[in-house]
């Protein structure tokens, strides 16, 4: 299980001393945490894989956020600190699937579905990240499937 092998290399990292390590698989099990207490499940429960990877994704989302939002501030440590918690988090996610596949589908779809124009691109955006089950960014889906009626 996932919450188990972060639970496992946090531990690893204490005894490193490697503090961001830490301090990132910290954050990452109290987050598996408070997503068990709020589906009404007891803090002691393991967290199913597919849940945990849904946590981590929005860890990953608030980090690259964060990130922007110091670069953008001129607070370059900072945002070299979440870049790095990012790093380490993204770790832990699947691999996300390239332009190239999301393309291919993508296109497969068009024709399975029959759809010619751009009235039609939610339904096929939906159905093609249907199609990858989480394992594709959104906001790549959304430019692909513009890209093929543009």
């Amino acid at each position: 299980m996932l919450t188990t092998q972060i639970r496992t290399e946090m531990t690893a990292a204490m005894k490193a001393r490697d503090a961001v390590r830490v301090d990132t698989l910290r954050g990452a099990m109290s987050a598996f945490t408070n997503e068990l207490v709020s589906k009404g499940k007891k803090p002691i429960e393991e967290l199913a894989d597919a849940d945990a990877v849904t946590v981590l994704k929005r860890l990953a989302k608030q980090r690259k956020e964060a990130a922007d939002v110091y670069t953008k501030g001129g607070r370059t440590e900072l945002a070299d600190k979440e870049l790095a918690e990012l790093k380490i988090i993204e770790s832990y996610l699947p691999q996300m699937a390239s332009r190239e596949d999301i393309e291919k589908v993508a296109r497969a779809k068009k024709e399975e579905l029959g759809v010619t124009d751009a009235s039609g691109m939610g339904k096929l955006t939906g159905t093609v990240l249907k199609e990858f089950q989480g394992s594709a960014d959104g906001n790549l889906v959304k430019e692909v499937v513009a890209s093929l009626f543009a």
